[in-house]
């Protein structure tokens, strides 16, 4: 990848999208880098305290750091959450509820993409328990946090990897390991295979889990939190470092050349968590579909087809336990 990539819509997303946060508590999954440390980085800007949700590490850390030194007046707290380790994850929702009493914005935006065909600890596929389930789980735990305050926002992120076949049950169990394999090289570099098969059935799931929240909201007359969606275009980010880490991907991809910046990848999530003319199921994300301004999407149908919303519901609380309205 050559050189820096102009950010482009960040600055007409904040000045035009964006309404001041002050006394809001923002919860973002991912900050060590790319969207979400670009997300976590605005919203404090606008008045917001910012929970960062991250493993414990050297990267963590030193984003914590930049983070602060970024916004000096800047409110952050870091928790300790392991979206692969289910026993992590319920730990840092009790400290989440132990401190506070309202969250206003919950960003699900952590995210692997094309990993191995391995298990977690819980037994489930590394993406799917990273990239839904634990996020399904964070979701449910929070709830009475979301409900108490006066606007809240629970904003899910997929990507353009959504596109495809339907979800599929099989993906949702407890049979990491043995989801495809990890394919052929040719496969997993043009993209194809058992690997990106597994990261598609994520993303759509992500999609799928925001539409089905909302039909839930309403079937239970909870009118004051907003379940939105988001998607990155091609963004320049970390993640496809890490992806070509575990050969998911070639380190120098001709595709990423075309990539929009870090920050404009970012920019679907921080409209999703700060417009103030946001409506539940609102779908924000490049009209172009790769690049440029995030516009208000019209959600393709498999997105909220009836089979999909339900095979993703049941598969998430088969998993992490029954979601209480």
């Amino acid at each position: 990848m050559s050189g820096q990539i102009e950010t482009m819509h960040l600055e007409q997303v904040i000045n035009n999208h964006a309404q001041d946060m002050t006394g809001k508590v923002v919860a973002i999954t991912g900050t060590t880098t790319g969207t979400g440390f670009y997300c976590a980085r605005e919203v404090a800007k606008k008045g917001a305290r910012v929970l960062l949700l991250n493993r414990e590490s050297e990267r963590s850390v030193q984003s914590l750091k930049q983070l602060q030194e970024s916004v000096p007046e800047g409110k952050f707290e870091a928790i300790t959450c392991d979206l692969q380790n289910f026993e992590s994850m319920r730990g840092a929702m009790e400290t989440i509820k132990a401190k506070y009493d309202v969250l206003d914005v919950l960003v699900n935006n952590a995210g692997v993409m094309a990993f191995k065909d391995e298990a977690t600890k819980d037994g489930y596929d590394v993406q799917m328990q990273t990239n839904v389930l634990s996020h399904f789980l964070i979701t449910k735990e929070l709830f009475p946090l979301l409900k108490k305050s006066k606007e809240a926002r629970i904003v899910n992120h997929s990507s353009m990897a959504r596109l495809g076949g339907p979800l599929v049950m099989d993906y949702f169990e407890q049979k990491g390991g043995n989801l495809g394999g990890d394919g052929t090289e040719e496969e997993t570099l043009s993209f194809r295979g058992p690997r990106w098969e597994r990261y598609h059935q994520t993303k759509l799931a992500n999609a799928a889990f925001t539409y089905g929240l909302k039909n839930k909201l309403e079937e239970a007359k909870i009118t004051n939190i907003l379940s939105l969606l988001a998607h990155p275009g091609l963004a320049q980010t970390n993640l496809q470092v890490t992806t070509a880490t575990t050969g998911g991907m070639a380190k120098k991809s001709d595709l990423m050349e075309r990539a929009q910046s870090a920050e404009d990848g970012a920019t679907g999530i921080i409209r999703a968590a700060m417009d103030k003319e946001a409506k539940s199921g609102n779908f924000y994300g490049p009209t172009a579909g790769w690049k440029g301004f995030p516009d208000l999407l019209t959600p393709e149908e498999l997105l909220y087809d009836e089979s999909n919303v339900q095979i993703n519901w049941e598969g998430c609380e088969k998993a992490v336990g029954a979601f209480e309205f």
